[in-house]
């Protein structure tokens, strides 16, 4: 039998929708369509400062962490023991 590939990236542990593609796709949709619907500049912006941060953590600082945390290594050892 196969070796498993190993677990190189945090989001091999995520499920197709929940890709940085998927969160960057949601966080521009909210904001473009509050603009797109209420045409105020402000409350786009507004808007858009817990949209930006929630895009922050999940695309860069959650890797990270992940990574630093040992999970990945942690997530190959369990793959390779079954």
């Amino acid at each position: 039998m196969t070796d498993p590939a190993p677990i190189t990236s945090a989001w091999q542990l995520k499920p197709w929708w929940y890709q940085p593609w998927s969160i960057v796709l949601t966080g521009v949709a909210i904001v473009g369509g509050s603009w797109l619907l209420l045409h105020r500049l402000w409350l786009t912006g507004l808007m858009s400062i817990p949209i930006g941060v929630w895009m922050g953590f999940f695309l860069l600082l959650w890797p990270r962490l992940m990574r630093d945390a040992g999970y990945l290594d942690a997530a190959h050892s369990d793959q390779q023991s079954h």
